[in-house]
Formats: structure tokens, sequence, C-alpha cells
């Protein structure tokens, strides 16, 4: 293993908003050497997170752009780097490690890299779970909230939905590396949704099956029947996944239940609220929530700081007892326009110089 080409790259993804966190035992660099040639690690390690040609990565850091373009048109065949049609032809540009490269390689994960992945979660990721503003934030489908409060369209998964033109689902890659080291989970494993605006966007995709816009929203409420968390990027406008989680596989979410940070994700703009006289005190609720939000006293009692307001426990009421209420305006977090805004915000809280990799 070429060591100085794999450190070259892992410095530069830590340096994005994302992070990528160094570990004393160094999995992150053999992650790395599974994934990217020495060569292709050399100049992914000097691409931008702005899209540029290779015409213009030559230009800018030397070599042959002939060359160039087949190793990127190779990394960007296997989901290593981001790739996007321009005027001038297609521009590559780096990605992050989560939510990025590693979730391209559901086709093709096996149970080598499923043990450096878990290795990585246990040893690193956790340094880059935690700085705000969050990388991931909760949102409820929007059918439990409770009628006559308004939604914007970014704070319900079906209004996600129904803001894009184009609509699929593909394996959960978290459950398929818990699977492969042994770990399965009982939850559905295709459950993971991608969104665009284009029509038709991922009618040939490889490893996503095309849904309709009804499709979609029945793929939410099976998650949500499964027990499964609706999460988003934490971004308003510009949303391009859907990913239905859990606590026993999803990297974000086992940083909660599993290390404890906190603030790893950020909770929905709304609150369980119970109506006294509808709840038996049965306890579904209580076995449904993943967060160890609810309990029963009586009636079902909701603990509002742990509840992240994703409406899940609501399904399995018998009752309807449940319902979803807005938080009060100073316990909602604001949450970015768009992704570039995350990542501003990212950076200075991570104190990085965004300036070095856009």
């Amino acid at each position: 293993m070429q060591v100085d080409a794999y450190e070259q790259l892992a410095h530069r993804l830590d340096q994005i908003p994302e992070g990528y966190p160094p570990t004393e035992s160094g999995v992150e660099l053999r992650i790395l050497a599974y994934l990217f040639t020495p060569e292709q690690a050399t100049l992914a390690a000097q691409l931008r997170l702005t899209p540029e040609t290779p015409e213009e990565i030559a230009t800018r850091i030397g070599g042959d752009s002939k060359t160039m373009r087949k190793q990127l048109k190779e990394m960007a065949k296997r989901g290593l780097i981001g790739a996007r049609k321009t005027e001038s032809g297609l521009a590559y540009a780096l990605i992050p490690f989560a939510v990025g490269f590693y979730e391209n390689q559901g086709g093709t994960i096996d149970a080598e890299l499923a043990s450096l992945v878990e290795r990585y979660f246990r040893e690193g990721l956790s340094r880059r779970l935690s700085p705000n503003p969050p990388l991931h934030r909760v949102i409820p489908i929007g059918e439990n909230i409770e009628a006559g409060i308004e939604i914007r369209p970014y704070e319900s998964a079906a209004g996600i939905v129904n803001a894009v033109q184009a609509w699929g689902v593909m394996d959960c890659i978290c459950r398929k590396q818990k699977a492969l080291i042994g770990e399965a989970c009982e939850h559905p494993v295709e459950m993971c949704m991608v969104l665009n605006t284009t029509p038709g966007a991922f009618d040939h995709a490889p490893g996503i099956r095309p849904l309709s816009r009804e499709a979609a929203l029945q793929v939410l409420r099976e998650a949500a029947e499964a027990g499964l968390v609706h999460s988003v990027s934490n971004n308003q406008r510009g949303t391009w996944y859907i990913c239905n989680c859990c606590t026993c596989a999803c990297g974000i979410l086992r940083g909660l239940a599993e290390l404890g940070v906190a603030d790893v994700v950020a909770r929905s703009p709304f609150v369980n609220d119970v109506d006294e006289k509808a709840c038996v005190g049965c306890g579904s609720c209580v076995e449904r929530c993943a967060f160890g939000a609810l309990r029963v006293e009586e009636v079902a009692v909701v603990d509002a700081v742990r509840c992240t307001g994703c409406g899940v426990c609501g399904v399995v009421c018998p009752e309807g007892a449940l319902h979803l209420v807005r938080r009060a305006a100073d316990e909602i977090l604001p949450v970015p326009e768009t992704q570039a805004e995350w990542r501003a915000q990212r950076a200075a809280a991570r104190g990085i110089d965004l300036g070095q990799v856009l």
C-alpha cells in the first residue's frame, strides 16, 4: 500500500466540512486503499468540491488531460467521485466519504469492506459526528402531524417527495454492511430513497428501482410501519435522498444510540403530544420509539428532550392518541437554506478553510 497517496487523500477528505478523521490504527487509509488505486488516490486528492472538466483540472495541477479523463471516468463509474454534465462536457468533483462514495458501494460491498467500515465507525467517525450544524435532520412523513399545523415542504418526507419529479429506491448500505459482519437486523433492506428534479432520472440507473410518486409515498409509509426513521441532509433546498434509518445499523443514528453523540442529528421541528383521553397506556409506542423518549404512567408520557419528532411511534398507536405538534420557536434549530450554506457553517464550526477545497 502506497501510504503517501492514501494519506494525501485522507487529509483532503478531512479538509471538507463532512470530515474524514484519522485514527491511531490507520483503518481510514485501509478503506481508501481498498477502493482507490494509488494513482486514483493521488488524483482524487487534488480535486475540488466544485466540478471541473479534465482540461480544467490538468491546467490547474498539470498533467495530460486525456489520461486524466480516463482515470476520472473510471472513478466516477465506481462512485468514488462526482460527475456532472456541463456545457464544456463532463466535470468531476471530490465527494465526501459519507454521505458520499461509501454509499455508492452498495452494489459491491463485501465482508472485507464491511469490517473495515465497522472498525472505522468505532474508532474515528464519532470525532466528526458532532460539529454543528448536524449532518442529517429527522423529518416525519407528515401524516401524524396534528391537523391545522403549517408544514413547510422541507419539514416532512411527503413534502420533499412531492417537490421532485423522479424517485427511486435502493438497498440500504448500512443494513447490508451490518449483515456482512454477522449483525443483520430485522428491518427491510430496500428502503433508501433517491430523488431528482429531472423526470425519468433513475430509469436506467444501476442498483436503483425507479418509482412513481405514489409508490415513493408508499415506501415512506412502509418504512414508518417497519419502525424506520426518515432523515435527510440538513438543508432546505436540493434534497436528493431520504434515508429510512434504524438505530441498529445507520451510522448516524448509531452515533446517537451507541456513542451518545447527542447532536449527531437535528430533530424535526415537531414533538409528540399525547391525547390523554384517548391513550389506554398499552405501551406500543414505548416499544416502537428508537430514542427512549416515551414511558407509560397510566398514559404515555413524552420526554420532549429525547423526542426527535419522527412520528414513527404514532403509526403503531391503536387508539390514535399520538400526534406531532410544533415545538416552541426557541426549540427549533434553523435549517440552512442550501448545501453550500450548510458547508459554510460546518466549515466555520470546524475551523477549516473551505476556500482550499471549493
